[in-house]
């Protein structure tokens, strides 16, 4: 995370841990960005009036502002705000150029790089160059500078990429409900099978995002890090989450057998992992006969779902290559946009979406002319 300066007082975020591995799937091997890029950086010290410096007060306000500022985005908006300065920081060094103050034809420039591409390496998707503009633009105002995304040299070399570029985003497949049940049906009958079969189901019926899912802690305020925190009733669980769209509330019912019942199987896992506080995904022993106390990382989530929808076969028109592409996290939160035969407007709640145009973008159905308004229309 960039720094935030205020006055002469610079406040620096830290860089995020780095994710734990899963041990009951295989391990993710994607690098993710460039090892070998490093930040431009203001330096690690806090920078006080000089009148004021060394107070033991301020320095706890520092530190305390420092966390706040750290938790205004998501962790994982933080890393790839990170990466993209990064990026940016290293191209200008590249060039023989400073990425401080911002220059918009420099910007506009690097836009058109990252378009273009180099030599065996293709060029960047619209979504991808409009996300670094965003973190570059987000960058510049925690060290006090204004981007205009608007000023010439960006604005149309931005929508000169758009108009050669542009293509229609790809979206994840949907794991429907036959699917799903497909998924859980092979996991073993292990302890790990237990935690893996409640995160499929309960993810799949809550249209949870994979970092909700594994930031669950059994009560409130159990840990610092805690997205949220479940209620087991009678009829269901209540899901108590601080998401990407601020505090929501998530109803998930029993379901109609225990096979398929995403509460059955998380109460199974909290009993049999002996798990009455703190985390509820947790990673456990390596025999498997053991809950340990590390939160799950989210690429746990994803990693579960590519290797179910293998082994299951789902899909199995198409490569194992092409299957893996076609899956990931969001496949879950789609999966219930495009199953449940509901009010759309309960589907956007449970999703946590703040318009039902947001809602019907996850709804994808293989059957495409299940509503057919040509026969509707009297054709």
């Amino acid at each position: 995370m960039g720094s935030l300066t205020n006055k002469g007082t610079k406040i620096e975020g830290s860089g995020a841990s780095e994710a734990e591995r899963s041990s009951s799937v295989p391990e993710d091997t994607s690098t993710g960005n460039e090892r070998d890029e490093r930040a431009t950086s203001d330096g690690d010290s806090i920078a006080l009036p000089a009148h004021v410096a060394g107070s033991g007060t301020l320095d706890r306000l520092v530190d305390t502002a420092r966390d706040y500022a750290r938790a205004s985005t998501a962790e994982n908006t933080n890393k790839a705000y990170a990466a993209d300065w990064k990026h940016f920081a290293r191209w200008c060094r590249l060039k023989g150029k400073d990425p401080l103050p911002p220059s918009t034809v420099m910007i506009g420039l690097y836009l058109a790089d990252l378009a273009a591409g180099s030599g065996s390496s293709p060029g960047l998707t619209v979504s991808t160059i409009e996300r670094r503009l965003s973190g570059l633009a987000w960058n510049y105002a925690q060290r006090g500078f204004s981007l205009d995304r608007k000023d010439r040299h960006i604005a149309t070399v931005l929508a000169g990429i758009k108009r050669q570029h542009a293509r229609p985003p790809v979206q994840k497949e949907a794991i429907l409900p036959e699917d799903i049940l497909a998924m859980v049906a092979t996991l073993p009958h292990d302890l790990r099978g237990l935690r893996d079969r409640a995160i499929l189901l309960l993810g799949f019926a809550g249209g949870l995002r994979r970092s909700e899912i594994v930031s669950l802690d059994h009560g409130r305020d159990d840990t610092p890090d805690s997205g949220g925190w479940i209620e087991i009733l009678k009829d269901g669980a209540v899901l108590t989450l601080n998401a990407k769209t601020g505090w929501r509330d998530v109803e998930i019912g029993r379901g109609s057998s225990e096979q398929t019942c995403p509460v059955h199987a998380l109460e199974q896992w909290l009993h049999f992992a002996r798990i009455d506080f703190g985390p509820i995904f947790v990673r456990t022993s390596r025999d498997g006969k053991k809950a340990l106390e590390a939160r799950l990382s989210d690429k746990h989530v994803a990693r579960l779902i590519k290797a179910t929808v293998l082994k299951s076969g789902i899909r199995s028109d198409l490569s194992e290559k092409e299957r893996v592409a076609l899956f990931s996290g969001h496949s879950l939160r789609a999966g219930l946009a495009s199953s449940a035969e509901v009010d759309e407007r309960y589907v956007q709640k449970q999703l946590g979406h703040a318009s039902a145009e947001m809602t019907r973008r996850y709804q994808r159905r293989r059957d495409r002319f299940r509503v057919n308004l040509t026969t509707a229309a009297g054709l």
